[in-house]
This record gives structure tokens, C-alpha cells and sequence, in this order.
């Protein structure tokens, strides 16, 4: 006898704790001032949508499939407050975009077929890279001021904030090279800190094609990166 997929329900039950865990681990990091109930109710849409769009014959476990999706809506729900700091609003944009990067090579390795250890390695390298051009365009300038300490190194300070700065320059220059849809949603997203929602709308398509159009962006960003020899 086959036995049935999982209803919804049994999904979202099963995944509760998944839930109060990620919110519980998040707000962690945050202002006493934010609620974990609230993170948790945002946490609750994010399931009730991996539980809408899980495909159960991909072959995936549900937990895994739903991990991104909550974690997301957590910080779909953060960068909604007003209640925070320039400094932490960028930190919360960012880890919304690099979740989502996150979410989308999820989705596709769960969707492609076998790996080769070779495979494996280069969607690593390829994931490594998106992720530290989303770090190097996400920095603002007080970052560069504040992350070295004059006392510890007095010599390296300056010159390791002069390189920062330059390889954003050159960033900038990477991003002014991109296809004009590509180049308009990473501008908006990361030089004025739109979500990527708003940044799709802006150039006229669904959230979804910009989550992927950005992640293929990050890729060609990083792979330019790593041709100039920016790795450390």
C-alpha cells in the first residue's frame, strides 16, 4: 500500500518547534525591545507558506525545505521595525539577502539530480563568493572606521580600510556591468537598501524572479571577483 504524502497540517505541526527555535536564536542578536512572540508569528508565515510549495516528491525532508522559508520571514518581519539602528538595519537586510541565497541553492539542490564531489565543491566556492560580495556591498563606511582597533594594530588598520574601500569601488564598477535588469535590482538592493520585493517591482517583475535574478547576479559577481583576484 503507497502511503499518502503528509497533509499541510501535519506539516506545520511537526514543525513548531523549528519555528520558536529560529525565532529564539535570532532574537538573540537583537534589542531586548523586540518580542519573541512577534518573531515567532512572522517565523508561523514563512512555514505556512514552505508548507503550501513543498513538493514532497523531490525527495527532500519538509524541516529542511521550511528552514530557509521561516528564517526568512523572520527577517521579512525584522526589516519591517523601525525600532533599530542604521547599523542593524543593514545587518538584518543582509542576512535577508543572504538567506535567500541560501534558500535558492537549497530549492536547487533538492530539485537537481546526484552530485559529484566536484559538483559539490564549486556550488560551494560558487555560494562562498555570492555570500562575501553580499558582505562587501552591505559595509558602510563606519564599518571600515570601526572594525579595526588602532591599538592592536596600528599599521594595518588604515591600509586594510583603504583596500576594503577600493574593492567596493571595484564592485561598484563590476555592478555597472551587469545586464541593465540585473545591474538596476542589485543597485537597488544593496546601494539603497531595498528589499528585493520593492527592487523586483521596480524593474517590473515578481519577487521570485528577482530572488532569482539576484542570486545569478551574485554569481557572476563573484566569479569577476575572483578573476581579479580578490580573495582574501
Amino acid at each position: 500500500m503507497v502511503e499518502s504524502p503528509p497533509t499541510a497540517q501535519h506539516l506545520i505541526e511537526g514543525c513548531q518547534g523549528l519555528v520558536r527555535s529560529l525565532a529564539m536564536r535570532i532574537q538573540k542578536r537583537l534589542s531586548p525591545r523586540v518580542e519573541l512572540d512577534d518573531l515567532i508569528a512572522d517565523g508561523q508565515v514563512g512555514l505556512l507558506e514552505a508548507a503550501r510549495d513543498f513538493d514532497s516528491t523531490r525527495g527532500a525532508k519538509f524541516s529542511t525545505y521550511a528552514y530557509y522559508r521561516i528564517r526568512g520571514a523572520i527577517y521579512d518581519g525584522l526589516s519591517r521595525m523601525s525600532w533599530t539602528e542604521k547599523s542593524r538595519r543593514r545587518e538584518i537586510h543582509s542576512a535577508q539577502l543572504a538567506n535567500d541565497v541560501l534558500r535558492l541553492e537549497n530549492e536547487y539542490a533538492v530539485e537537481g539530480a546526484a552530485s559529484t564531489l566536484e559538483l559539490d565543491w564549486t556550488w560551494l566556492r560558487n555560494l562562498s563568493g555570492a555570500l562575501a560580495t553580499i558582505y562587501l556591498a552591505t559595509r558602510g563606511e563606519e564599518e571600515d572606521a570601526a572594525a579595526f582597533d588602532p591599538s592592536d594594530d596600528p599599521e594595518r588598520g588604515p591600509e586594510r580600510t583603504a583596500i576594503t574601500r577600493e574593492i567596493r569601488e571595484r564592485l561598484r564598477q563590476l555592478v555597472d556591468s551587469l545586464p541593465a535588469e540585473a545591474g538596476a535590482l542589485i543597485r537597488a538592493v544593496y546601494f539603497e537598501d531595498q528589499t528585493l520585493e520593492e527592487a523586483g517591482r521596480r524593474i517590473g517583475v515578481s519577487k521570485s524572479w528577482a530572488s532569482r535574478l539576484h542570486a545569478r547576479a551574485l554569481g557572476q559577481l563573484a566569479r569577476a571577483l575572483r578573476a581579479i583576484d580578490v580573495t582574501s
